[in-house]
């Protein structure tokens, strides 16, 4: 960006230049409309590295949403075996005393 913004400080340099009147005027005028065209090249080019390293950076973030949308189905999925698993567990314990408690009376 600094290298655009002191460009377009020298073709306006070059400009102001072309804006005089005397022999130098003619080369004045050409040298200020290639600083202009080198200005606008070199704009076009910052532009283009912009473009290029904001579709990089979309890339990333698109890889790192998918990468963490992936980290929160394995947690949730990981949860919801541990909640079964726990359900089990509570279940087998509930039917082992069940049992118990059925054996239990059946002696009395």
């Amino acid at each position: 960006m600094k290298t655009i913004h002191m460009l377009s400080l020298n073709a306006i340099a070059a400009l102001t230049l072309a804006a005089c009147q005397g022999p130098d005027a003619e080369q004045a005028r050409r040298d200020a409309a290639s600083a202009a065209k080198h200005a606008a090249a070199a704009t076009e080019q910052a532009a283009d590295r912009a473009a290029v390293e904001a579709k990089a950076a979309t890339a990333d973030a698109r890889v790192a949403a998918r990468e963490l949308a992936a980290d929160a189905s394995r947690a949730t999925a990981n949860a919801a075996d541990a909640t079964a698993d726990k359900t089990r567990e509570m279940a087998n314990k509930a039917e082992q005393n069940a049992d118990k408690h059925d054996a239990d009376h059946a002696q009395h």
